[in-house]
This record gives structure tokens, C-alpha cells and sequence, in this order.
């Protein structure tokens, strides 16, 4: 399918029915299997109880996903990132266009970078902030850019205070300590100080056909783990192999958890990485912000070596986030299988 600028960038805001380009062949919104309706979503997990290093490891090894709470970000920060992305989201859509995404860039706006591997475009628009705001924040607001701003740093700041808490709570429930990480010669400290992350803001407007569109296509993320803060309105889902999609309604100061394809590395596969999407509504628009968490570029990420052994090989290579997001850009969903040790490459020739 070509698509065009006019399709990629449309206002989704003022469509008044569901065009072409936008409208999947079959979507299964519903809970596809039998006895799903029965499950319950994600553990909602209090991040001051006494036994939260365990439920989180059982949490990141049954589902990939969890929610948290007492997780000590304030709510008004938390309002705050909301009515940022809000404003930024209502802007006319020449004005977001100002800080359009360059075709070879990370940050600006733009459609989800995952769009190329799917035949229709997605019900959503995103704003992915890399390092400073300040020169894209300048475009779309020339006389008023610092409130944006400072919501972003002050956002990020407690988001990687958190991750980090999050990233040794579930490293602690594989019994890994500081002193067992390793890798390119940093010890745990040195990896933690280090870290970068990817902060990601999107809408989904409410949309004239939800039945036939999709906010946000099936995929993993490429991190240790990503953060993520939902608005009201529900549309997350994560996957479940014996049970398939699962809704994750949004819970009065939670917090999402999911376990991204580096930590799945890093684990040597016993945390999954959880494959997720998100779906729309007819008259409700949701939004979501997250924080993408990962390692620093240069550290190469492989299986703990404390997790191998005899009866447990490594089951993956050695790489760095950038090299694993170059993988994951050429070939989508099939990154994780090219990183195993003995990764099937023929397999993969010639495709995208």
C-alpha cells in the first residue's frame, strides 16, 4: 500500500468517517478465547508491601505487564505531564507539523514509527521527546515553550528515579545484586547513573469506526522496561498465549510496568518481553505518556552471566540498545529471534 502525506497526516480530530487508509480488514477487540473473560488483568502491585520484589518477579514472569502503586510519583506531576500532552495534542495540526519528525530522527511529531510494517496507518499521533525538548517545544510554542519544558524535565527526572527503583527490584527477584552486573566493565552503580530513556506521548482521538481501526498495532518494546501513564479512558491491552488479549483499565494512581526485549535478553527469557496494543473508542479520547527505560548506548546487554549455567546456555548474543533498535527497525517482530545465540538468518533474507 502507498500512503499518502495528506493519510499520514491527517487531522484525526475532525474526520467524520473512518478513511481508507485507516481501516483495518479484521480486528479482534474483543477477548478472543474462552474463559478469558474470567481472568483478571495485570497484578496491581503496592510498591511498599513487604513482599513486592516476589510479586513483581511472578508478575514479570506469568504476564510481562503489571501495574504499581505507592510508587511515590504525585499526582499533581502526574496531572501535570497530562495537561502537556493535552495542549501540545490540541494544537492545529500545521502547527504540530513545525516539529515534525525528520525522516532519519527520533524526536518530534509524527504517526507511530512501527506504521511502516503494518498495510493501514494507526488511530493515533505521537509526540517522542529524545534529550531536550527546548527546539521542537520553541516551534510549537515560540512565545511560551518553558511550562512545557519544565513539565517534561521534572516528569523525567521522577520517572528515571523509578525506573531505577523498578529495574533493581526486578533484577533482585532473579537474586541478582549489584555486585553480579557486569557488563563492558560497569558494575551496577555505573550502569544505573548511566541510563538513558525515551519519553513518548500519544493520542488516540475518538474515532467514527473503532470496530476498523487501530490505535496502536501489536508490538514489544525495545527496553528494559517502559513506564507508562494512562488517562481515564481505557485501551490498553497485553497478550496472554493461553488466554490472547486482555484489557488494562486504567487504575486512580497506577502506574503500567511492562517488560521490554532487553530485559527479556538480560534475563536469559524467563521475564518475556509482553507483546501490547492499544485499541479506540467511538466518542472517548485517551492518552497516554511513556517512559522508555533503557541502558546506556555503549553497554552491551546479554544474558546475566549469574543465570547461566550448564542446564540453562545463554540463549542470546551480546548488544547494544542502539544496535538492537537498528534490528528492530529493519525487521520488526522478528528482532529478538536474529539476537539469539543460534539465530535462524537465512530465515530472514530480504525481509523488511
Amino acid at each position: 500500500m502507498t500512503t499518502r502525506l495528506s493519510d499520514k497526516y491527517l487531522d484525526l480530530n475532525s474526520v467524520k468517517e473512518l478513511p481508507d487508509s485507516h481501516a483495518w480488514e479484521s480486528l479482534d477487540h474483543d477477548l478472543p478465547l474462552d474463559g478469558a473473560c474470567k481472568l483478571e488483568s495485570v497484578p496491581i502491585i503496592d510498591l511498599n508491601h513487604k513482599n513486592a520484589m516476589e510479586l513483581i518477579g511472578s508478575a514479570c514472569k506469568t504476564w510481562g505487564a503489571f501495574q504499581v502503586v505507592n510508587h511515590n510519583i504525585a499526582k499533581n506531576l502526574l496531572d501535570d505531564i497530562e495537561s502537556a500532552g493535552k495542549r501540545l495534542f490540541s494544537l492545529p495540526m500545521q502547527q504540530k507539523l513545525k516539529a515534525a519528525r525528520s525522516p532519519d530522527g527520533l524526536s518530534g511529531y509524527g504517526v507511530a514509527r512501527i506504521s511502516s510494517f503494518f498495510p493501514k496507518l494507526m488511530w493515533s499521533e505521537g509526540f517522542t521527546i529524545f534529550g531536550s525538548p527546548l527546539e521542537h517545544a520553541r516551534r510549537l510554542w515560540p512565545e511560551d515553550y518553558h511550562r512545557f519544558c519544565y513539565t517534561i524535565q521534572d516528569y523525567e527526572n521522577e520517572m528515571n528515579k523509578l525506573a531505577e527503583r523498578l529495574m533493581w527490584l526486578i533484577l533482585g527477584s532473579l537474586n541478582i545484586t549489584k555486585e553480579d552486573i557486569n557488563w563492558a566493565g560497569s558494575k551496577g552503580d555505573q550502569f544505573q547513573s548511566g541510563s538513558s530513556a525515551v519519553l513518548q506521548l500519544n493520542c488516540y482521538p475518538a474515532c467514527p469506526d473503532p470496530d476498523r481501526a487501530m490505535g496502536l498495532a501489536a508490538h514489544t518494546d525495545s527496553t528494559i522496561l517502559t513506564i507508562l501513564h494512562q488517562s481515564n479512558t481505557s485501551g490498553l491491552q497485553v497478550f496472554r498465549q493461553d488466554y490472547g488479549w486482555i484489557r488494562v483499565p486504567p487504575q486512580p494512581g497506577a502506574l503500567v510496568i511492562n517488560v521490554g526485549d532487553l530485559l527479556h535478553i538480560l534475563s536469559n527469557g524467563c521475564y518475556p518481553s509482553v507483546l501490547h496494543r492499544a485499541v479506540v473508542h467511538r466518542t472517548q479520547h485517551r492518552l497516554s505518556i511513556a517512559y522508555l527505560y533503557g541502558p546506556p548506548s555503549s553497554v552491551k546487554i546479554f544474558p546475566i552471566p549469574k543465570l547461566v549455567d550448564n542446564f540453562h546456555p545463554p540463549l542470546y548474543r551480546a548488544i547494544t540498545w542502539s544496535e538492537y533498535l537498528g534490528t528492530k527497525a529493519k525487521h520488526f517482530d522478528k528482532a529478538l529471534r536474529l539476537v539469539l545465540v543460534r539465530a535462524p538468518r537465512s530465515e530472514f533474507l530480504g525481509a523488511k
